[in-house]
């Protein structure tokens, strides 16, 4: 437990930091699985629409810190090869 003001106020800071990183990645996440799917069942157009959208969320999360910058070119560079070979 903090015992100084300073401490406590980056207790605070840090539960509503963590709170948002969290919701961020989840979204991220659950945008990811589709594309994913959408490449498993061979639907190129529905993969090429969501690419973008996914590419966006990577780069925020990217731009923010939580993920590294290399992930998230990693992960998109990734996407769009396997959508470029269905």
């Amino acid at each position: 437990m903090p015992h100084h003001k300073s401490a406590k106020k980056r207790v605070r800071q840090t539960e509503r930091r963590t709170e948002l990183n969290r919701s961020l990645k989840t979204r991220t996440k659950t945008v990811l699985k589709a594309i994913r799917t959408s490449i498993l069942e061979s639907k190129k157009e529905d993969a090429l629409k969501t690419l973008p959208l996914v590419q966006s969320y990577l780069a925020r999360l990217a731009k923010k810190g939580i993920i590294k910058n290399n992930t998230a070119a990693r992960t998109t560079s990734r996407l769009t090869s396997q959508i470029t070979k269905l």
